[in-house]
């Protein structure tokens, strides 16, 4: 069974949880989610704390996820979950226009994405002029998954390093083709 699921989710001040059934609703200073969790899984509010409980071994397994499901809830209302990537290459570049990214990769065409509601996009200059893009929003999962679609346009190639990488990531570069004897 998981260990996560016996911690109880601490609730801080300002933020309301309101539990209806299988759905919890979660409201906070920056913005309002909602989930809906298996029939097997009880969540429970007691003072300012939320616990999570399972009615029968057949659900177990959800225990640990709905547990860090809803902390993730509760984080993203009180502070923005934030996605950071860089573009990296001579002639690569972004802009930002009326919350749509449009990226010049070489290309024929420029790549534009329009960002879904509940995300922010922003642009930044890294040193040395390199394009910063920063995807920000209250659901953890849907700016990991907005970061991994725009990353996904020009992956890092595994030569030179060029492409839309995180920045915390490090892309480990292969030995290129060597000259005959």
């Amino acid at each position: 069974m998981s260990r996560i699921g016996k911690n109880p989710v601490l609730i801080p001040s300002g933020v309301n949880v309101t539990i209806d059934g299988n759905n919890i609703k979660v409201k906070g200073p920056k913005g309002e989610l909602t989930y809906t969790y298996p029939e097997g899984v009880k969540v429970e509010q007691e003072e300012n704390n939320l616990k999570v409980s399972v009615v029968s071994d057949k659900y177990k397994n959800y225990w640990g996820l709905v547990r860090t499901l809803i902390a993730n809830m509760i984080e993203g209302v009180t502070n923005w979950f934030k996605k950071e990537l860089i573009v990296i290459w001579v002639g690569y570049n972004a802009k930002i226009q009326w919350n749509k990214l449009i990226l010049s990769l070489w290309f024929s065409h420029p790549v534009e994405y329009e960002a879904p509601k509940g995300i922010t996009l922003s642009l930044d200059k890294w040193p040395k002029g390199v394009p910063l893009i920063r995807v920000e929003g209250i659901d953890k999962q849907l700016v990991w998954e907005v970061a991994a679609k725009i990353r996904a346009f020009k992956k890092p190639e595994p030569y030179k390093g060029k492409g839309i990488r995180y920045i915390d990531e490090q892309v480990k570069l292969k030995e290129g083709k060597k000259a005959g004897k």
